[in-house]
């Protein structure tokens, strides 16, 4: 029976972009289809996808020959339904059923999508997606990402204020109704898993872990004490290290902590930080020159996603690189 089991694990594979935050991935359509394997005890193993960071391909699910991505028309999650079983089989009729997946797929998604790209400074995004990437790279997708969500909510100088209270004003209104339907039960429906709870956990997982204190969204999840009762005991039941890479070290550690000791043991001393000596008159020509080194460096890879992308609309301005050459 364990032979068996380990020839399924190795069958299956869930592929999703890198873990951070405490999270076996920073990513919510990642952490969504995770949860939904997890849910379903389906054996699987969990590996990283490096490239292609803006890719809507990822998650994709690999089992034996088949591949399942996300960007294939129903989705990941009603794949996986198909693939792995349907953990909504019996509850997927219910009368607040389709409300709550619209309120999930439409004004949560909409607000944490926001929150990630604009509302927030942009590091949770740019430590989930391109922190393995070049920083030049690396920011100009950043930029890319966030003009998209700003277009495709309509967002401008003039009614930025107005939209944003209007994406977290649902949002808070979505959050009151899911309190009011779970109650004292264990999950959203029928007191049992299903793909809705996996989908709303990723989105609550992400906003306690990796969001700022200082977040708005945040700050009214935090408000929602049945919601928050709901996500921790969930979090003990699909997060474990079983299910990480071997390569991946300190999952359980608090984000600042991690950030902060680094990889340093509890017999170490730390280093005093040497003083800077000041810049000679070469020196400051040097860093110059370098600035606008690369800064042409990010008019090309501007060029080159502006051919890749086909479209115009993306287009960026040198205005938004926020060089100071005189620094």
């Amino acid at each position: 029976m364990a032979t068996e089991a380990n020839e399924s694990t190795q069958m299956n594979t869930l592929v999703v972009r890198k873990g951070c935050f405490g999270l076996p991935t920073g990513c919510p359509q990642c952490l969504s289809a995770y949860i939904f394997l997890k849910f379903s005890q389906v054996p699987f193993n969990l590996d990283y996808h490096p490239n292609y960071p803006d890719s809507d391909q990822i998650p994709y699910f690999e089992t034996g020959d088949c591949v399942t991505y996300n960007n294939e028309k129903e989705g990941i999650i009603e794949s996986l339904k198909r693939d792995v079983g349907d953990l909504d089989s019996g509850i997927s009729s219910l009368p607040d059923w389709m409300a709550t997946k619209v309120l999930l797929t439409t004004w949560l998604a909409d607000a944490l999508e926001y929150e990630l790209w604009v509302g927030c400074s942009g590091s949770s995004a740019n430590k989930i997606y391109y922190s393995d990437l070049p920083w030049p790279i690396g920011r100009i997708l950043y930029w890319k990402k966030a003009l998209w969500v700003m277009q495709k909510h309509g967002i401008s100088k003039e009614n930025a204020e107005k939209k944003e209270e209007e994406i977290y004003g649902r949002a808070n209104s979505a959050y009151d109704a899911l309190s009011t339907l779970l109650g004292e039960q264990n999950y959203l429906f029928e007191n049992r898993p299903s793909s809705l709870d996996a989908i709303f956990l990723a989105h609550a997982l992400v906003i306690l872990q990796a969001l700022p204190e200082s977040s708005i969204l945040r700050v009214n999840f935090l408000e929602h004490t049945i919601l928050v009762k709901y996500v921790q005991q969930c979090n003990t039941k699909i997060i474990e290290t079983s299910a990480l890479p071997s390569n991946y070290p300190d999952f359980h550690a608090e984000p600042s902590s991690s950030a902060s000791k680094g990889r340093s043991t509890s017999g170490s001393k730390p280093k005093t930080k040497p003083k800077r000596k000041p810049q000679t008159k070469e020196e400051k020509t040097f860093r110059r020159r370098a600035k606008y080194f690369v800064v042409a460096q990010l008019v090309a890879v501007i060029l080159f996603l502006s051919i890749r992308s086909g479209s115009g609309d993306d287009a960026l301005e040198l205005d938004d690189v926020g060089y100071d050459f005189d620094e």
